[in-house]
C-alpha cells in the first residue's frame, strides 16, 4: 500500500466517559468482541474445550468485553496525539501491547481463580502471548477498517479586511506553472503526486500524508489511500453497487474508498 488510512487530525477528542460506550467505533469494538469471543467459546480455543459450553461463555464474553473497553480507552487517550493518529501501523502496535499488559493480569486472575481456586504467580508470563495475540487481533480490525478519512479545513475568516488569510504550505511546493491555481486534489502516484488543478496538473515528490498536513487551509479531505479532494472541487457523485465516485470540475473522475465511505457520508460529503 502507497498510503494507509489514517485517523482524523484537527477533532477534538470526545472527553466523556460516556464516549466509551455510545460512539459508533466503540460499539463496534463491543459487537466484535462478543462475537469473537462466543467463536472462542463454541470452538473451546486455548485449552478451554473441556468446560461445558455455558461456562467457556461465561469465561470468553467478559473477557473480551473488558479487553474491548480497555481498548477503547486507550485508543479514546492516543487520538488526541497526533503522532500515533499519523501512523495506522503505530497506533496498532501501542495499542496492542498496552492492551494485551493489564489484560494478561486480568486474564491471569479469572483463569487462576475460575478455575483452580487461586493464582500462581509463576504462571502469569504464559498468558501474555497469548493474550498479545488475540489483542492484536481485536486492535488489528478496529484499527485498519472503517478508518475516518483525514481532514484539512478552510482558513478562518479575516478578522477585518487588512488581514490576509492564512497561507496554505502546500501552495509554496506548488510547480510554477501552478502557482496562483486553485487545487482541485492531489493523488499518489507511486513516489509522486499528481496535483490536478484549474491550471492543469503535474507532478511533485512528496507523500500523500504530507501533503494532506500541508493542506489545511483548503476545506477536503483524504477519499481514497491514493486521492485527497479538496469539497469545493467536487460536482457529482455517482453510487452504485456500493462504490462512489467523485466527479470534479476538471471531470477528473476520483474513486472513493470502501474504507472512508461511511465516514463520508456522516459529514455530508454526499
Amino acid at each position: 500500500m502507497r498510503e494507509t488510512p489514517s485517523p482524523v487530525i484537527h477533532e477534538a477528542p470526545n472527553t466523556s466517559w460516556t464516549h466509551l460506550f455510545v460512539s459508533a467505533e466503540h460499539r463496534r469494538g463491543y459487537i466484535i468482541s462478543v462475537a469473537l469471543g462466543s467463536l472462542l467459546a463454541v470452538s473451546g480455543a486455548f485449552e478451554t474445550q473441556d468446560l461445558p459450553l455455558w461456562a467457556r461463555f461465561a469465561y470468553w464474553l467478559p473477557v473480551m468485553l473488558a479487553g474491548a473497553f480497555i481498548g477503547g480507552l486507550i485508543s479514546w487517550k492516543l487520538v488526541a496525539i497526533e503522532r500515533w493518529a499519523r501512523s495506522p501501523l503505530l497506533s496498532w502496535a501501542v495499542v496492542t501491547v498496552l492492551v494485551a499488559i493489564p489484560m494478561t493480569f486480568i486474564v491471569w486472575a479469572v483463569t487462576g481463580l475460575a478455575f483452580q481456586g487461586h493464582v500462581k504467580l509463576a504462571h502469569l508470563p504464559f498468558f501474555f502471548p497469548t493474550v498479545t495475540l488475540v489483542s492484536a487481533f481485536m486492535s488489528g480490525i478496529l484499527t485498519f477498517t472503517n478508518q475516518a478519512p483525514r481532514e484539512t479545513h478552510g482558513a478562518p475568516s479575516p478578522q477585518n479586511a487588512d488581514d490576509a488569510p492564512p497561507q496554505v504550505r502546500f501552495r509554496e511546493r506548488l510547480p510554477i506553472a501552478l502557482r496562483g491555481a486553485e487545487i482541485y486534489a492531489v493523488s499518489s502516484e507511486d513516489h509522486y503526486l499528481r496535483i490536478h488543478s484549474s491550471r492543469g496538473t503535474d507532478l511533485i515528490l512528496m507523500r500523500l500524508s504530507d501533503a494532506i498536513g500541508e493542506l489545511d487551509g483548503i476545506e477536503g479531505a483524504q477519499v481514497h489511500r491514493s486521492w485527497w479532494v479538496a469539497r469545493a472541487a467536487v460536482k457529482d457523485v455517482e453510487r452504485g453497487d456500493g462504490k462512489a465516485v467523485f466527479t470534479l470540475i476538471n471531470d477528473t473522475q476520483v474513486p472513493v474508498s470502501r474504507t472512508y465511505a461511511k465516514a463520508l457520508r456522516e459529514i455530508g460529503w454526499y
